[in-house]
């Protein structure tokens, strides 16, 4: 564990206190800054092993500790890491005992960033994050919420739960203990421009793909998450995740990276129409009459996967209903010539859009049927993977 200056430290000694009740030995570098805010004796307490925090430090076994340690252990987390050790560890400087001992490690290496919005967006900052990956070490997302300079945006370090799933996902790929597998996922809305502050779009949150796309890199499987306009995020080293906004570029996107998957689910609300013409300027209202707004047909992202797919590829797709909803599922199900349908009803009470909880039924092609109660989303996902992956020969 190596610990750098930031407030985001006081969540250290929970991170390391999780690490080793899931079974790993944990040793601690910090930086003189980083002692500030946590003390060597909690650290010492929970992870049962001195604080490794001065170069030249005496009275030890061993003073070379940047080189002990980076034989020792099996992989590196370094949380919070600053603006500060990220330029150090991009740049090759080492100058405490913290940066020695990052430039030093030849293994998974698992940065997690934390500092104010605008430090974060700084082009410096940003050359500093891509240069680290392009050395192959894995950057932990940042997350939204309140920071220490009293303002709210991006920069909040990752919950220590959220790390310590993300480090136990490097070792198993880094071990070779993936599946091998990778699924396309789609989440979220679509939103079609009108002119440049109006669209036409729908409520999804993207609550459902992005619980599918958790569900399927908990099981090893790599997945390409494209989503829609969405404020959630998932963090994860198997998902690889697309932004677009309209129907035209999600489709541009999977068509692109479904060739490389196993399957696709696709659990995104994409818009059927989209406007016929966008304006560049903002309409304005004229008159009392009204206005017309013709539409024209989005192409099919789920009908174009299935049409496109090899042999051993498998689709499924996700049809939400008012009402008729076996029957429209069903009808859909055959119509886009997909292997399964995953249909969950508005009419029922804690199901659909938004929500957190879900009530699904998965419908074959051969016309058998699974039908669920409600539960989490991540339930109901961890349903839908299953049952995908046990379509895939291997």
């Amino acid at each position: 564990m190596g610990i750098s200056g930031g407030i985001a430290a006081y969540k250290v000694p929970i991170l390391v206190r999780l690490l080793v009740k899931a079974g790993a030995e944990v040793r601690c570098a910090a930086t003189r800054h980083a002692l500030q805010f946590v003390t060597p004796t909690t650290l010492e307490t929970l992870s049962l092993a001195p604080v490794y925090s001065d170069l030249f430090e005496t009275g030890e076994p061993r003073t070379t500790h940047h080189v002990s340690l980076k034989d020792w252990g099996d992989m590196m987390i370094v949380a919070p890491a600053t603006a500060n050790i990220i330029g150090k560890a991009a740049c090759g400087i080492a100058d405490d005992a913290l940066s020695t001992l990052i430039l030093a490690f030849r293994k998974p290496l698992l940065i997690c960033p934390a500092m104010n919005s605008d430090m974060l967006r700084s082009p410096a900052l940003q050359h500093n994050m891509e240069l680290l990956r392009s050395y192959g070490a894995r950057l932990m997302p940042t997350v939204c919420g309140e920071l220490a300079c009293g303002t709210t945006g991006d920069g909040r370090m990752a919950e220590p739960e959220e790390i310590v799933r993300y480090a136990e996902s490097m070792l198993a790929d880094e071990q070779g203990q993936g599946s091998g597998l990778r699924v396309l996922v789609t989440a979220g809305p679509t939103y079609e421009r009108i002119d440049p502050v109006r669209f036409i779009g729908n409520f999804s949150t993207g609550k459902m793909g992005l619980a599918l796309a958790r569900a399927f890199a908990d099981r090893g499987v790599e997945v390409e998450l494209i989503c829609g306009p969405m404020h959630l995020t998932v963090n994860h080293p198997l998902i690889h995740r697309t932004d677009v906004e309209s129907a035209r570029e999600m489709y541009e996107a999977a068509t692109r990276l479904f060739p490389s998957c196993n399957g696709a689910i696709l659990a995104a609300a994409v818009a059927d129409y989209r406007p016929e013409s966008q304006s560049q300027t903002k309409l304005k209202k004229e008159g009392s009459e009204g206005m017309t707004l013709r539409l024209t047909q989005n192409p099919d992202i789920l009908a174009s996967l299935s049409a496109m797919r090899k042999e051993g590829q498998i689709v499924a797709g996700f049809a939400l209903e008012t009402d008729n909803a076996m029957e429209n599922a069903t009808a859909k199900l055959q119509r886009k010539k997909i292997d399964f349908i995953v249909l969950n009803s508005m009419a029922d009470a804690g199901a659909g859009i938004g929500t957190d909880t879900n009530k699904i039924t998965i419908i074959d092609s051969d016309g058998t049927t699974k039908a669920g109660n409600l539960k989490s989303k991540a339930d109901a996902a961890a349903d839908i993977a299953e049952h995908l992956l046990s379509k895939i020969h291997r």
